[in-house]
C-alpha cells in the first residue's frame, strides 16, 4: 500500500513529503572533479533514458522493483557502455540504500534507507544525483523555468494517481 503523501508546515508554507513505500535511484560520483562530473552525467542520462522506456507502463511498487530485476543484467550493460572509455569502477545495488535528506522545490525527500537501484562510480566519494522511480517522478521533466508551485501541483498529482 503506497502511503499518501503528508503535508506538513514548515516556513508557513505547505510541504510535500514523498511517500516511505517509493523506489529511489541514485547515481554517486567517484569524486567532485569536473571529470567525474561528467561520467556520472552519462551514467545518469543513459539509465535515465532506458529506465524511463522500461518503467513507462508500470503501475504499482511491485511492478516496477519486477521490471528492474527482469532487467538488471540489462541495466548493468547500459552502465558497462557508458562507462567503456572510462577506467573505472562502478557497484550497482538494488536494493536497501541509505539516502540523505534533500529539499527541492518545496518537496521534501526524507533521509532514511529506502528501496532504490543505486550505482556507485569509482570510489563513491563525489556529488550525487537521484530521483524517485515510483511513483514515477523522475519520468517527470524538470524544466528550470518551471515554478515551486507548479512542480509541486505535477508532484502532488502523480503520488494522487499512484497511491
Amino acid at each position: 500500500m503506497i502511503l499518501p503523501a503528508i503535508y506538513t508546515k514548515a516556513s508557513n508554507e505547505d510541504v510535500i513529503i514523498i511517500p516511505n513505500n517509493s523506489l529511489r535511484f541514485r547515481v554517486i560520483a567517484s569524486t567532485n572533479t569536473l571529470e567525474d562530473y561528467k561520467i556520472k552525467e552519462k551514467v545518469k542520462k543513459a539509465l535515465e533514458q532506458e529506465l524511463t522506456e522500461l518503467l513507462k507502463y508500470a503501475e504499482t511498487l511491485s511492478e516496477t522493483k519486477e521490471l528492474i530485476s527482469e532487467n538488471y543484467n540489462y541495466l548493468d550493460s547500459v552502465v558497462k557502455k557508458a562507462l567503456e572509455s572510462y577506467d573505472v569502477d562502478y557497484n550497482i545495488n538494488f536494493g536497501i540504500n541509505y539516502f540523505p535528506k534533500k529539499i527541492y522545490k518545496g518537496i521534501v525527500y526524507e533521509a532514511g534507507d529506502y528501496d532504490s537501484l543505486v550505482i556507485t562510480i569509482g570510489k563513491g566519494l563525489g556529488e550525487n544525483w537521484w530521483c524517485v522511480l515510483f511513483p514515477p517522478l523522475c519520468l517527470l521533466e524538470d524544466n528550470e523555468n518551471t515554478s515551486d508551485v507548479e512542480y509541486q501541483f505535477f508532484i502532488s498529482r502523480i503520488i494522487a494517481k499512484f497511491k
